[in-house]
């Protein structure tokens, strides 16, 4: 060996394990930090970044054929020009690469050589990734430590996915759970403290200020719920947990994905409906055995694999269980406005998914008012055959509330095709798209065609839905029935509705005032109150408006003050059509320069 060799092989840089582990060992128990650790990124001198499509040339080439050991690859990633900033290009290259049976066991050598020795996450990632594929259990603790650098959690995590959903848990949990409320569990899970995990698990709050449709999976995950369910069968703190956990993966608000990917899903549904007789009656468990009966009715929960008939049987059990006396009573002693706001939601809500609502051709659209405690979203869910559409095709938002798919009509089918959005991702299309479909009537039928989904960013082809063809008469029907059913919802919500409906009727309420209607809803902070909100332009009545661009907006709050709700949605129209709602209305949207020059206050602290 030369002297520069040597030196090479004094400077040589630690490989990424090792320095992940040092890490860890600086920390008490061993436990890792909360979002994992960050590593200084090196950026290559003088050299502009590979376009995608050469990046993912050049990883070919790169690749092929496999070199026989990290520093080889090294190398020919150095001269093609791949660097970190391409590891998610390297893991899915790695992840499509054809390999000949005679070149497997080489290739998970050479896996666990980058992993346990590669200095770059590149060289790392190409590691992962082959582990992902080849990898055996042995392979497992080294990929969940390297799980804690922070630009190779998501590589890692794919990997475990494959090889170890727990271990994957865990190192999810570890590194993405930001609620100082889950360490404790985390601490249990990632010491190996099995005794400490059930206690924990039952002492964690469930509440959606904490654990989102993701975490709830993980969380199910990471502690093997359904043999803690099976080794604990009469603890019915841990089986309201988990029936709460699985409230959690199906909310529509997150990712109703998650609870597709639970793979042990049918099996807690099982552990849960089946015990659910020693529950005792709570406000809390009533809620959560009618939130798991909704999503297995018309939500989610429909989509799973379920054997023949289990379904039905299972939310049999859940309506006899609701209907008994004892349940029945749940909320009679709701105190506070919250709890009452729930034992409404019960009373309301309580027989919508044991309904066996049969309709023509299959088409069928279901309201869904969620528990109010939660927050949960009112949906329009459109089901064909019994299938809800929306999480069924896209899995990154709900689907849309009634106020905009039903009270504006757009589900009515004429002779002119419309396009409808029937969900939109819970951040925004922008973000991370929308689902369309095209409603037209021909002749006797009503087809629902050309279905898109606009997806930025997603790697995945979006599926491809056929045409559905409907009798038009049913059709129309079905739709006329859902636009004109209450049932589901509550007065405040009423109010609002009524008085959008009486507005959509006689606009000129507004525009005589240089308004036009906006959002009309029930409060989100508070769900006794209906709140009106309108776009103020000056001269728009006299068809010369002054800076359209630059409206204003109001916000009118009406709080539901116990009489019928048509006589409040009444009295509401007529101040609006009698008084300037300017003049009680606030503004609430546009600009503070706008809104002072006009003559209005700016609400504080916007």
């Amino acid at each position: 060996m030369s002297a520069q060799e040597e030196r090479n092989a004094l400077t040589a840089p630690t490989a990424l394990y090792d320095q992940a582990l040092s890490l860890l060992r600086e920390f008490p128990d061993g436990v890792p930090p909360r979002r994992g650790y960050s590593r200084p990124r090196k950026t290559a001198v003088g050299k502009d970044p590979l376009p995608r499509e050469e990046a993912r040339s050049a990883i070919r080439e790169a690749l092929s054929p496999l070199p026989d050991d990290p520093a080889a690859l090294h190398r020919r990633f150095e001269r093609l020009g791949i660097q970190d900033r391409h590891r998610y290009l390297i893991g899915f290259t790695v992840a499509g690469l054809p390999l000949p049976a005679d070149q497997v066991d080489a290739a998970r050598a050479l896996g666990r050589r980058l992993v346990r020795t590669g200095a770059t996450a590149s060289t790392v990632i190409a590691g992962i990734a082959l582990l992902g594929r080849l990898g055996e259990p042995e392979d497992v603790p080294y990929l969940s430590v390297l799980g804690l650098l922070r630009d190779l959690t998501g590589p890692v995590i794919n990997a475990l996915d494959i090889l170890d959903r727990r271990s994957a848990a865990v190192v999810w949990l570890a590194v993405y759970a930001r609620s100082d409320e889950l360490r404790p569990f985390v601490h249990a899970l990632w010491t190996g403290a099995r005794q400490a995990v059930h206690p924990e698990l039952v002492a964690l709050s469930t509440s959606p200020r904490f654990v989102s449709s993701a975490v709830a999976r993980r969380i199910a995950e990471a502690s093997r719920l359904p043999d803690l369910l099976d080794r604990h069968p009469s603890d019915t703190d841990l089986l309201a947990r988990a029936g709460r956990l699985l409230v959690r993966m199906g909310c529509s608000r997150d990712e109703p994905t998650d609870l597709l990917a639970y793979r042990d899903a049918l099996r807690v549904y099982d552990g849960v409906v089946g015990r659910a007789g020693l529950l005792p009656p709570t406000l809390d468990n009533a809620a959560m055995l009618l939130s798991l009966a909704l999503d297995l009715s018309s939500g989610t929960g429909v989509l799973l694999d379920w054997p023949p008939g289990r379904r039905a049987v299972l939310l049999e059990s859940l309506g006899r269980l609701l209907a008994e006396p004892r349940w029945a009573v749940a909320g009679a002693t709701a105190s506070t406005a919250d709890q009452r706001r729930r034992a409404d939601w019960i009373r309301r809500t309580g027989q919508q998914p044991f309904k066996r609502r049969a309709t023509p051709d299959g088409f069928r659209v279901e309201v869904v008012a969620g528990d109010p405690a939660d927050r949960e979203p009112v949906e329009a869910r459109v089901l064909v055959d019994g299938r809800p559409v929306v999480p069924a095709v896209f899995g990154r938002g709900r689907a849309h509330s009634p106020d905009h798919l039903l009270d504006e009509g757009r589900l009515r089918a004429g002779a002119e095709p419309r396009e409808v959005q029937l969900a939109e991702a819970y951040c925004t299309e922008g973000c991370c798209g929308a689902l369309y479909v095209t409603i037209r009537r021909d002749a006797d039928q009503v087809v629902w065609e050309n279905w898109r989904q606009n997806m930025p960013g997603s790697r995945e082809p979006a599926p491809e839905l056929p045409a559905y063809r409907f009798d038009a008469s049913a059709y129309d029907r079905e739709i006329a029935r859902a636009e004109t059913d209450c049932s589901w919802s509550w007065r405040a919500r009423t109010v609002a509705r009524l008085i959008k409906a009486g507005l959509i009727e006689e606009p000129d309420v507004l525009s005589r005032w240089d308004a036009s209607r906006y959002w009309i809803s029930s409060g989100f902070d508070d769900p006794d109150t209906a709140v009106v909100t309108f776009w103020y332009v000056p001269g728009m009545v006299s068809g010369s408006p002054e800076r359209a661009d630059s409206p204003l907006q109001f916000r009118w709050v009406i709080r539901d003050d116990g009489t019928p709700p048509e006589a409040q949605a009444a009295a509401a129209l007529r101040r609006l059509a009698e008084e300037d709602p300017k003049s009680y209305a606030r503004v609430c949207g546009g600009s503070r320069e706008r809104a002072e020059e006009l003559g209005f206050s700016w609400p504080d602290g916007a």
